[in-house]
């Protein structure tokens, strides 16, 4: 068994591993990348890349298929139909933009000097890590060690992945054909991203979630216009049942039954496939965490300061398995800010507005606080709401859905969240983060000029509502609302 010493080991190559791995060589460290699998991590390769090229292509394919004929587009005098999703090609398509992104990612590993094993490692000490490779077994010294191992799908008792009937997220994003039925156990963001995509293309889709309302945590306000689409789409959703049994039924698919958790009748249908969905557990086991002496929570979460440091001199933990929120952009920056700390700067993790999107029909996105979590906190807070159905653009790309609902504390005047459903909602909620972090008040939002027609117009009209005079909408005068006043 070799031993050799090396400078900083990050174990995992995901977006929080990568990130602290190039950021590290920019500080003039030299780093060694340990992963098991791709460069890229979950996130590149079997999440957040894949699933959004499928349902990039499944909006296409629902906007051609189901609307072509109002805007007038034919083919030879007639409506477009029987259009077909071809799967296979399809997967190939996604496999084709993967491959891209983290080929990308292995160049820029290479180019920052960066040397990466593809290995398994696991801790021996406080200082030492094993790593198996496909050459034998090593042993490795290190100076600093990043913990980046990310996270997985949540097993369901009695439900065993076999990636044929029943799937996780990494299954149903590899499927060759169109399933006629899918049950999608899980109403959150994992489940209704992918049940949207295979409604789109022409699978029965049900989804059961456990809880009162789909998509927990966001505010229930955006997650009802998530569900009134998916219902008109045909979506059967299932709130507060719980998942009882499931039978296999061999060729004829499986065969499940679930039930109100509050008590009554039973149901039970037939699927071809099953998407199991019920959240994501951090891969801090069989790592040895024990022999390194790291701490962990009752969940497995890996302990960490504002530094992204653990109990442990020199070991820090980025990403999934340093805890909530599960987003590779938190653990990109968490990535950075341990880079930083390992290389003596003063830095800290002080993220004061960290977005969340959704990419479901239409879109979810949010930073901040919601009007609940305001109020829970003793803040009087001002609520603007502007319609995407009264904004121009909305209207001419055929996406009146939803609408931006803004959050400022009455008293200061200051943006505390924005909450944003509809139409190209991933890509507006930066706006809104930005002010945020800024410290920035709604009527900074409300002055500030945005082009038109266009999509960020919903914000700077919301802001306007939220102060209590927007332009677009009527309101009804009150004296609640404070007046904006442009400040020097």
């Amino acid at each position: 068994m070799a031993t050799t010493s090396h400078d900083v080991v990050v174990l995992g190559a995901g977006p929080a591993g990568y990130v602290c791995a190039i950021r590290l060589a920019q500080n003039g460290r030299k780093v060694t990348v340990i992963d098991k699998a791709e460069v890229g991590g979950v996130c590149l390769n079997r999440g957040c890349i894949p699933s959004k090229a499928l349902i990039y292509a499944g909006s296409i394919f629902d906007k051609v298929s189901h609307h072509a004929d109002e805007l007038g587009i034919e083919q030879n005098g007639k409506p477009l139909k029987g259009l077909n999703v071809n799967m296979s090609r399809l997967k190939t398509w996604k496999d084709g933009v993967v491959s891209k992104l983290t080929g990308g990612v292995g160049q820029l590993l290479k180019a920052n000097g960066c040397t990466v094993i593809s290995g398994e490692a696991n801790f021996t000490g406080p200082k030492t890590l094993e790593v198996k490779t496909s050459k034998g077994v090593e042993t490795i010294q290190f100076n600093a060690c990043v913990i980046a191992t990310g996270s997985r799908p949540t097993a369901l008792p009695g439900f065993t992945v076999d990636q044929k009937k029943v799937l996780d997220s990494t299954g149903a994003l590899d499927q060759t054909t169109v399933p006629q039925s899918l049950l999608c156990i899980g109403g959150g963001y994992i489940g209704l991203e992918l049940g949207t995509f295979f409604s789109k293309v022409g699978t029965q889709v049900t989804v059961v979630e456990g809880g009162p309302g789909l998509l927990g945590g966001v505010d229930p306000d955006l997650a009802k216009v998530v569900q009134k689409k998916l219902e008109k789409r045909g979506v059967k959703v299932f709130l507060g049942h719980g998942v009882k049994s499931m039978k296999d039924l061999g060729a004829k698919g499986v065969e499940v039954t679930f039930e109100p958790r509050s008590g009554g009748k039973s149901i039970t249908e037939k699927f071809e496939k099953v998407l199991v969905t019920i959240g994501r557990t951090p891969n801090s086991e069989n790592l040895g965490l024990e022999k390194a002496g790291v701490k962990t929570d009752s969940k497995g979460f890996v302990l960490v300061d504002a530094q992204r440091k653990t109990n442990v001199p020199g070991v820090y933990a980025i990403g999934d398995i340093a805890g909530q929120p599960l987003l590779a952009h938190k653990g990109s920056k968490e990535g950075i800010v341990a880079a930083d700390a390992i290389a003596g700067k003063k830095v800290a993790y002080d993220v004061v507005a960290m977005p969340a999107v959704i990419f479901t029909d239409p879109e979810i996105a949010a930073v901040g606080l919601t009007e609940a979590e305001a109020k829970q906190k003793g803040i009087q807070v001002q609520v603007g709401i502007f319609p995407f159905g009264a904004n121009g653009r909305a209207l001419s790309v055929g996406e009146p859905e939803g609408f931006v609902k803004m959050v400022g504390d009455a008293k200061t005047g200051r943006l505390l969240g924005v909450h944003i459903v509809g139409a190209e909602a991933s890509n507006l909620i930066s706006e809104a983060a930005l002010a945020l972090e800024m410290g920035a008040h709604v009527e900074d939002l409300a002055l500030t000029v945005h082009p038109h027609p266009t999509l960020p117009e919903t914000l700077m009209e919301a802001a306007e509502a939220t102060l209590g005079h927007a332009i677009h909408i009527f309101q009804k005068k009150s004296g609640a609302s404070p007046q904006p006043q442009a400040r020097v």
